[in-house]
């Protein structure tokens, strides 16, 4: 697992930052574009904070990792993992595009159906998953669920049998491989609470083609989010071959390997994960084996393609050895720097502060805690109160990590295709935060 992060290099320029996303653009009128709509004409119409979604760039993300996996010569089906975005003009787009989806819920199920992703399309990841969640899982006749743990296995077992049916199944495998990534997002290591034991994949395998209402059709793995190195894939799918090797030799059949997903974005100056790359891996470990393949792309497709937007409450400065710059956005809103400790890119929506010249300051939300920063001594123009800018590569665990923490209202919400935008959630009113909380009846009298 990686150490937190410790930059010892200058971080990227304004203009390092545009030329590292192609969807985004100046104009010497607008200012700053997403796949050429002015954010700041949103900002107006809509106020701020606000989230804005590129369609088009979703899209061709989608498509990229498409084409590298058939480039490879591999069958691959792409479930796109929903935990990532799951708002329903997301999904219905992956609905349209003719993906399937990874879930991790019942509710996250809902929303495929809701958005018209087909149920064969749908994988059923995750260690907990309820049998009300497994019922209507199965009733639906959903294309796969990744069992995660023997006991779960004779859960679905008995349910699969109760009603009638057959569960599709895969074991998910956990190889004991360093994603080297975040400690949070890691889990192919054994003592991390995801997955099947690898020493105790093939027993178990075997199990499963003994029990009533199960289809065993293969394995799956999952190894972390954040992947920047083809190493761990390269490592993991290894195992993972050997374990398809091993169990075909005792006799049972193996047709599937949901190879996960995880491949990592460039938010600051990483070198972004490359589809054609986690290809190769998986054709040199997995490819020979005359296995239908999966995986479950969420942060690469839609990461990029989503920006924040913010405006200055006020610039703190006096009396202080480093300025602060107080934005309407907040920790409620964009967690991960917070909680991850993650670096986010930060541009003006200004044409004119392109041109100015940068200092360093802390960038930070009005939530009374000190958790609440976005950046600290983040190079920027001198912004000040009413400025506007864009958190970038918020479209990937954004919004639906957002919370109502010190009763903020959730933000509006905007998609942006073809040179139009669209409001696709209204911002929360005050009254709505509190509109499912009741007041217990006041005593009648005493005891």
């Amino acid at each position: 697992m990686a150490d937190l992060p410790v930059y010892t290099d200058a971080d990227p320029s304004l203009a390092e930052l545009l030329a590292t996303h192609p969807h985004l653009s100046t104009d010497p009128l607008c200012g700053l574009m997403l796949e050429g709509v002015a954010l700041n004409a949103i900002a107006d119409a809509l106020g701020t904070p606000c989230w804005v979604i590129g369609a088009n760039t979703l899209r061709q993300r989608l498509k990229r990792m498409q084409t590298a996996m058939t480039d490879a010569g591999l069958d691959v089906r792409i479930h796109y993992a929903v935990k990532a975005n799951d708002h329903l003009s997301v999904l219905s787009i992956i609905g349209q595009e003719g993906y399937g989806a990874d879930i991790v819920s019942g509710g996250e199920l809902a929303r495929t159906q809701k958005a018209g992703i087909p149920a064969q399309r749908v994988v059923f990841s995750g260690v907990g998953k309820s049998d009300a969640e497994l019922e209507h899982a199965i009733g639906l006749g959903i294309g796969q669920i990744n069992v995660e743990s023997a006991e779960e296995l004779e859960i679905i077992s008995a349910i699969a049998t109760r009603l009638g049916k057959q569960a599709r199944i895969t074991l998910r495998v956990n190889p004991d491989v360093d994603a080297e990534t975040h400690a949070k997002i890691t889990t192919g290591l054994a003592d991390n609470k995801f997955g099947i034991p690898f020493a105790n994949a093939a027993a178990l395998y075997a199990r499963a083609f003994t029990l009533p209402g199960l289809r065993p059709v293969g394995f799956a793995t999952h190894i972390g989010s954040q992947i920047l190195s083809t190493a761990p894939y390269h490592a993991a799918y290894a195992r993972i071959a050997d374990l398809v090797r091993s169990v075909r030799a005792s006799g049972l059949a193996v047709e599937v390997v949901d190879c996960g997903g995880g491949l990592g974005i460039s938010y600051r100056n990483e070198v972004e994960g490359q589809p054609e790359a986690l290809a190769g891996a998986m054709r040199a470990e997995l490819g020979d084996l005359g296995l239908r393949l999966s995986i479950e792309p969420g942060r690469w497709p839609i990461g990029p393609a989503g920006v924040l937007l913010s405006s200055v409450i006020l610039r703190k400065e006096e009396g202080l050895p480093s300025p602060f710059l107080v934005l309407d956005a907040a920790m409620n809103d964009l967690v991960r720097p917070s909680m991850y400790e993650a670096w986010h890119g930060i541009l003006p929506l200004a044409p004119q502060d392109f041109s100015q010249p940068v200092a360093p300051i802390h960038v930070v939300g009005p939530v009374c805690e000190s958790g609440d920063t976005f950046a600290r001594d983040r190079l920027l123009p001198p912004l000040g109160r009413a400025s506007r800018i864009a958190i970038l590569d918020t479209g990937a665990y954004g919004t639906v990590m957002s919370s109502n923490y010190n009763s903020r209202p959730l933000a509006s919400e905007v998609l942006v295709e073809n040179g139009q935008w669209t409001v696709i959630r209204h911002r929360q009113t005050l009254e709505e935060m509190w509109q499912d909380e009741t007041l217990p009846a006041p005593p009648t009298g005493k005891a």
